[in-house]
C-alpha cells in the first residue's frame, strides 16, 4: 500500500486500483489570515482548526505517492554595518578667570515697590516728630561740622537748610591711588582727592550714628535656574534709601537699614560661587523682601551659594590696604590722617581745620 500525498486526502491507495476519481483533494494552497484558515482553490475558510482539517477536497484525480515540493524561502541578505557613526563633539569652553574677591563695588540700583515706599515714607515723619523730643536742634552747637563724608560745611543760620554735597561711599588707599568707592575718581595727589566734590545730595547730618545700634538678624534664602542666581532677604520696614546692594563678579554686599529700631542694620557679605554678570544684575524691594537677580556669566549649576568666608579677615585685609596707603600718604602730606575716623568699611572726614 502506497501513502497519497494530496493536499486533504492522506489516504493509502493500492496502484493496481489507482483510477482517476479515486481521490479527492485540494489542488490550491491553504491561507492562514487573522484568525481564519481555508482553501484557496475552493474559497472555504473557518476559524476553528479541526474544522478546517476536515474540509473535504474539491477536485478528483488519483492517488500520488509524491510529496509536493515544500516553498522555498527567500534569503535576505542583512548587511552588517560595522563602522561607527562619528559624532562631532562642541569644543569644550575653558572657564573664565576668577576674579579678585576685592574687586571694586558697583552698586545696584534696586526698584522700590509702591507698598515699601508709603509704608516707610509715612513712618519717617513720626519718627522725626519723637526724635525732636529727646534731641533740639538746641542741642547743636554752632560751627558743629557736618558728619558726612567729603561734605565741608558747619553748622550755622545760612546752613541748616542747604543741601549736603557728599560721598556716599568711602575712601580707599591703593598703590599710591586715592579714590571714593562711589565715584570712582582715582587721583594720585592727595590735596586733589580731599577737593572732590560729592557726588551725592542729601539733607546735613549733625549728629553721628550711635555706636550702640542694634544689629538685626535676617533670614535669606536662595535659589537658581539655569541662567540666573535668585537671592532672597525677608524683612520688613527697612529704609529704601539708606539701605544698599553692591555686587562684584565673585560678591554680593547687601547692607538693609531699620529706622524704627534706631537705625540698626543687617549686613550680607558673601563670596559667591560661581562668577556673575554684573551689568545685567538686578534688584527689587518688596514690602516684605529684597530680592537680587544674578545672571550667570558661565553656564552650570552652582552646588551652594557662596564659600564661607570669615568676615575678620575681609576687614582685615581692607585695614591692611587703608594702612599701607595711610603711610605712603603721609610723607608727602600735611595733613594728619589719624583725623580720619573709621565709618563702616573706611575712614570717614570729621575736621579738617
Amino acid at each position: 500500500m502506497l501513502q497519497c500525498y494530496n493536499r486533504g486526502c492522506g489516504k493509502k491507495f493500492n496502484a493496481d486500483e489507482n483510477t482517476d476519481e479515486s481521490c479527492c483533494h485540494h489542488p490550491g494552497e491553504p491561507f492562514f489570515h487573522d484568525v481564519y484558515k481555508g482553501w484557496l482553490c475552493c474559497n472555504k475558510k473557518t476559524i476553528d482548526f479541526t474544522e478546517f482539517l476536515n474540509i473535504k477536497g474539491c477536485t478528483l484525480s488519483k492517488h500520488s505517492n509524491i510529496k509536493p515540493p515544500e516553498p522555498v524561502k527567500e534569503e535576505k541578505n542583512i548587511e552588517i554595518v560595522t563602522e561607527v557613526p562619528k559624532v562631532e563633539r562642541l569644543p569644550i569652553k575653558s572657564t573664565m578667570e576668577r576674579p579678585p574677591f576685592n574687586e571694586t563695588l558697583t552698586k545696584v540700583h534696586p526698584v522700590v515697590l509702591p507698598a515699601l515706599k508709603e509704608a516707610i515714607d509715612s513712618l519717617i515723619p513720626k519718627l522725626k516728630e519723637s526724635s525732636l523730643s529727646n534731641r533740639v536742634e538746641t542741642d547743636i552747637k554752632i560751627g558743629t561740622s557736618c558728619k558726612r563724608s567729603g561734605c565741608t560745611a558747619v553748622y550755622s543760620t545760612e546752613t541748616i537748610d542747604s543741601e549736603c554735597q557728599y560721598h556716599s561711599g568711602y575712601p580707599v588707599f591703593h598703590e599710591g591711588m586715592k579714590y571714593w568707592t562711589c565715584c570712582q575718581k582715582k587721583t594720585s595727589d592727595f590735596t586733589a582727592f580731599m577737593n572732590q566734590k560729592g557726588c551725592s545730595y542729601s539733607k546735613h547730618k549733625w549728629f553721628s550714628d550711635d555706636q550702640n545700634s542694634e544689629v538685626v538678624n535676617c533670614r535669606y534664602d536662595w535659589h537658581q535656574t539655569g541662567k540666573d542666581v535668585i537671592v532672597a532677604i525677608y524683612a520688613k520696614l527697612y529704609h529704601y534709601e539708606n539701605s544698599s546692594i553692591e555686587i562684584n563678579p565673585i560678591r554680593l554686599k547687601v547692607s538693609l537699614c531699620f529706622p524704627e529700631q534706631n537705625n540698626a542694620k543687617f549686613e550680607l557679605d558673601l563670596e559667591l560661587r560661581g562668577i556673575i554678570d554684573v551689568k545685567k544684575t538686578t534688584a527689587k524691594m518688596y514690602g516684605t523682601k529684597v530680592e537680587i537677580i544674578m545672571p550667570k556669566a558661565e553656564p552650570g549649576s552652582w552646588a551652594k551659594l557662596d564659600f564661607p568666608r570669615s568676615k575678620q579677615v575681609s576687614e582685615t585685609v581692607q585695614n591692611d590696604v587703608d594702612n599701607k596707603g595711610k603711610q605712603s600718604d603721609s610723607e608727602n602730606s600735611d595733613v594728619d590722617l589719624d583725623d580720619l575716623d573709621p565709618v563702616g568699611m573706611g575712614p570717614k572726614i570729621l575736621n579738617l581745620s
